[in-house]
Order: C-alpha cells, then sequence, then structure tokens
C-alpha cells in the first residue's frame, strides 16, 4: 500500500521558483529539503541584496528577480563585458593600418573609409536578427554562433590580397561581432534589478569602451612591426580565449529560457559545467522522490521551444514607439559624432603630425581612456540620481525583486545625468575642429580627446541604459534597435567626415556636427517631458494585445 502524504511541519507548499519545484515533483507537498550539495549552485550562492522597499507592495514570497549570487552575477557580467569587447575592438584596432592597406592595396582613403562604412551597416542590421533569436532561444546559442561566424571571418581577412575579399570580409566579421553589445545588454538585464543595473551595465559597457582604448594600439604596434596581417590573426587568438571559458562555464540567462535563473534550461542551452551539475542534482533527486514515494516527470527541464527564424521587424516596431524614436535618434547622432572623431584621426594626424602606424595608435589612448572612465563613472552616478530621485518622492526600491516603473520617472533620472556630459562633450568638439584647424601643438587635441571621449561616450552610455530599462523583457530586440539606427546613421558619417573636412575645412566640419548636436538637444526634453505617458500607453496597449 501506497504511503499517505507526511503533512508535517518539515514539508512545505510548491513554489515554482524554488529548487524542489523546478524538479518537475508532482505533488502540492514539497520534498524533504535536500542537503546544500545536491542544489544547484547558483541556488546555494543566492545571497539576499538589502532590501529599502519596493516602489509598490510586493508579497513576501514573491521571488527573486534572479537566483544567482552576487559572484556568479560579477562572472556573468565580466564574461559579458569580455564579449563587448569584440564590438567594437575590430573597428578599432584596424585603425592604424588604413594608410598601410591603402598603399598596399593601391586603393584611397575613401575607398578604405568605405570598408568602416560597410562594417557599421552590418554592425547595425545583423544584430536585429541575433536580439530576437537571443530573446527566443537564449543567450549562449547566439554567442556561440556570432563567435564562429566571426572567427572564420577573421581567418579569411588574415589571407586576402584584394580588396573586394577586404571589404566582403569586413561586412562578415561585423555581422559574427555585432551581436555582442545587444546580447550583453540583455544578460545584464536577465540578472539585474532596476536599482543596480547602472553599475553592472557601466561595467558590462567598460568591456565595449576597451576597445577605442587598447586597439589602436595593438593595432598600431601589431602593423607596425608584424604586418596588418598580424592583427586578424591576433583576433583569432583572443576570440577563442572568450569562447573556450564561455562554452565550459557561462550559463544561461535567457529569462525566457530560465525565468529568474531557477529553471534549468534545454540541454544545448547548458554550459559544460551546468550540464554535469545537473546529472549530479537530478540523480539525488529522482533517488529522494522515490524514497518518498512520489512520482517524477520524466523531464525536469525548461520545455521546449519551437525554434521560429528571428523576426528583424520586432526591432523596426520598437524604433516607431514615440518614447523609444526619441531615444534612438539623439543616441544615434551622438555616436555618429564620436565615431567621426576617430574615424579621421588617422589621416588627420599622418597630414599634420606626420605619424606612423605605431604613432597613430598611441594617439587614441586619451580618447580610450575617457571611455573607460565614462563607462564606470556613468555607471555609478546613474545609481545614486535614482536612488536621490526616488528618497524625492518617497518611493524606496526593492534590489531583490525589482521595481514597478509605473509611478516612476525613469526618464527624469537618467536623462539627468546625461545634460553635464553632452554639454561639455558638445564644447569639446568645436575646440577639437580648430585646434586641427589651426594645427596647434599635439597636447591640445590629445586632451580634447580625452574629453569627448568622457562625454559623449557617456552621454551615449546613459541612453543606451535608459532603453534596457524602458524594454526589460525584450532587452536584445532594444539593443539591436539601437545598433540599427547608431550604425546606419554613423555609416553614412563615417562616409562623409574627409569629404567634409576637404570641403568644409577641420574647424567648421566638427563645428557643423557639433551644431547638429546643440539642435537636437530638444529632444531630451521632450523625452522627459511626455515619455512616461507615451510609456504607460505603450504598457496598456502591449497588455490589450496579450489578453486578446
Amino acid at each position: 500500500m501506497a504511503k499517505s502524504p507526511d503533512h508535517s511541519p518539515n514539508r512545505q507548499i510548491l513554489d515554482r521558483h524554488t529548487p524542489d519545484a523546478r524538479l518537475g515533483i508532482q505533488s502540492p507537498q514539497a520534498l524533504p529539503k535536500l542537503p546544500d550539495q545536491a542544489l544547484p549552485q547558483a541556488v546555494r550562492n543566492e545571497k539576499d541584496v538589502a532590501d529599502l522597499e519596493s516602489i509598490h507592495s510586493i508579497a513576501s514570497n514573491e521571488p527573486s528577480y534572479s537566483v544567482f549570487g552576487i559572484h556568479q552575477k560579477r562572472y556573468i557580467v565580466f564574461m559579458a563585458a569580455f564579449g563587448g569587447l569584440f564590438s567594437s575592438l575590430p573597428a578599432n584596432v584596424y585603425f592604424p593600418a588604413m594608410n598601410t592597406l591603402s598603399t598596399e592595396l593601391h586603393v584611397s582613403d575613401e575607398l578604405i573609409n568605405l570598408t568602416l562604412t560597410a562594417y557599421l551597416i552590418f554592425q547595425g542590421l545583423a544584430p536585429t536578427i541575433y536580439g530576437d533569436l537571443a530573446d527566443m532561444t537564449g543567450r549562449r546559442p547566439v554567442y556561440i554562433l556570432g563567435f564562429v561566424i566571426f572567427i572564420a571571418a577573421n581567418v579569411g581577412l588574415a589571407l586576402q590580397k584584394s580588396y573586394v575579399a577586404l571589404f566582403i570580409l569586413r561586412c562578415l566579421q561585423s555581422t559574427g561581432s555585432s551581436g555582442t553589445i545587444a546580447l550583453g545588454n540583455g544578460v545584464v538585464a536577465d540578472v539585474s534589478t532596476m536599482a543596480e543595473r547602472g553599475v553592472y551595465m557601466g561595467f558590462m559597457v567598460s568591456g565595449n569602451m576597451v576597445g577605442p582604448a587598447i586597439g589602436p594600439i595593438l593595432g598600431g604596434v601589431l602593423s607596425q612591426y608584424l604586418g596588418w596581417r598580424s592583427i586578424f590573426w591576433f583576433l583569432v587568438i583572443l576570440s577563442v580565449a572568450f569562447l573556450v571559458p564561455f562554452m565550459v562555464a557561462f550559463p544561461e540567462t535567457g529569462r525566457h529560457i530560465v525565468g529568474n535563473g531557477s529553471i534549468p534550461p534545454q540541454r544545448w542551452n547548458m554550459s559544460v559545467l551546468n550540464y554535469l551539475k545537473t546529472r549530479t542534482t537530478d540523480r539525488r533527486a529522482v533517488e529522494a522522490a522515490q524514497d518518498a514515494d512520489y512520482p517524477v516527470k520524466p523531464e525536469t527541464y525548461a520545455a521546449k521551444r519551437r525554434l521560429k527564424w528571428p523576426n528583424p521587424l520586432k526591432s523596426i516596431r520598437i524604433i516607431m514607439e514615440k518614447d523609444v524614436a526619441m531615444i534612438l535618434i539623439y543616441n544615434a547622432l551622438v555616436y555618429t559624432a564620436w565615431f567621426d572623431v576617430t574615424t579621421s584621426l588617422p589621416s588627420l594626424f599622418e597630414e599634420i603630425y606626420g605619424f606612423d602606424d605605431l604613432q597613430i595608435g598611441l594617439a587614441f589612448i586619451p580618447y580610450g581612456a575617457g571611455c573607460v572612465v565614462a563607462s564606470f563613472l556613468c555607471g555609478k552616478l546613474i545609481d545614486i540620481n535614482y536612488k536621490r530621485i526616488a528618497k524625492s518622492k518617497n518611493i524606496t526600491i526593492d534590489r531583490k525583486r525589482g521595481d514597478d516603473l509605473r509611478n516612476f520617472p525613469i526618464e527624469k533620472a537618467r536623462v539627468q545625468v546625461m545634460y553635464p556630459f553632452l554639454v561639455l562633450g558638445i564644447a569639446a568638439l568645436v575646440a577639437y575642429g580648430w585646434v586641427l584647424q589651426f594645427e596647434a601643438p599635439l597636447a591640445a587635441p590629445l586632451v580634447l580627446q580625452f574629453a569627448m571621449g568622457l562625454c559623449l561616450v557617456g552621454s551615449y552610455n546613459v541612453l543606451c541604459i535608459m532603453l534596457v530599462d524602458l524594454y526589460p523583457e525584450s532587452p536584445a530586440t532594444a539593443t539591436a534597435a539601437n545598433n540599427l539606427v547608431r550604425c546606419l546613421l554613423g555609416a553614412g558619417g563615417t562616409a562623409l567626415v574627409v569629404p567634409m573636412i576637404k570641403t568644409m575645412g577641420r574647424g567648421w566640419c566638427f563645428t557643423l556636427i557639433a551644431a547638429v548636436l546643440m539642435l537636437a538637444s530638444p529632444m531630451l526634453w521632450v523625452e522627459v517631458k511626455w515619455g512616461a505617458r507615451w510609456r504607460e500607453e505603450r504598457r496598456v496597449r502591449v497588455e490589450g494585445q496579450e489578453c486578446e
């Protein structure tokens, strides 16, 4: 005769987010609590972060936003930052070799600049596929797919001998690496609440910002002493160095796949370590269930999903939202401004100061340093301002379960941080053009490059974080929309900047770019003024569509 269920106090009602619930036990009662060693590492490492309070009342039994412990979160964000390096590094490591490639392939500077334009176009288009695919299938498979393409493209670039091959393979290279920022933003949104997202996003973005800091230096050294082909072999080695530990230890974080991290994914979404640990956990769970005479489902993992072809139109739909359009368009203008600075630097510094490839690479150091400082500084300031505004409105923060933005002015909290950076960045951009126009001593443009790296990139980072705040359920797709707009606009700016300098002169060219930023800045005021209302209208519309 079967044993009757034990209703003793050591039994608990199952919650679907608890380790017992996700073992697939078909009973309203829980199994005896398993020993710590039998639980997944993510659950054992979970640590409570002090709750200040929630924006609205949240039940005490509400599941945590993420079960990943603090050390796991740091590892996950570190790997996302490392992956983000590959979005900017291939472009920046390439800059010092542009003059050499122009000479060896017997093409003009304008044609070499077109390889940058094409790179940016594909960097905008490819994430519209990657973002939706990652939100459907999880982060890990898309990361791996992108890096396989990236490695193959770099091998081809190292071996090619013609401009046509260079052009085509640069497009393929961009296709492989361009998804890392969208994926990284998605990973951070998966594991961090709104109150802590500034710091985590700042750290993640720092990987992307390291590219401008070290890429030109590495490119200059490699091109000067080992030849330009060594640049692409270096990228092959570095990408393999990322991909191996990623496949071994990086867990799946996609919330449509693993929820808050408590639902084991399908096996092909698992890292090698997760797979090995899950086999041990499953075996112990089955044994415990059999001892208690409870049936166990044969499938204890996330339900298998029907894979659909990713829909790039989802990114287009995001662009059509009024509040998001304001962010995307202005962010694209900021991106275009600072990318025009980096694109024109090799030819300008060779012309004015007679720099070779190595010296051109070294000239990027101040700009790259400003980018890195901006990523950390802005992240800290964003979180501080979030807390300040919450306190001023008697709203407190739930760092464990996340906050409800319906009554919180997130647009104001983010844009306020951006204003001083933007004003200083525009002023530095104007000054930069004129010190180059009058061929001032080298120190002048280098100092202004640091200022632009800090202020323009800082402004860009703030808007990127706000975009993720507005689309927490589809952060990769939202970031893909950002990539599409900024890269297409940046591609146009990259193609035009050298002809503009030749036609207008250095001073007036960068003054015009700064004027565009200034004239378009009222878009930020519009976002703060009406963004919350547009956001609420979108939420109501989406909820209504889901109910139909």
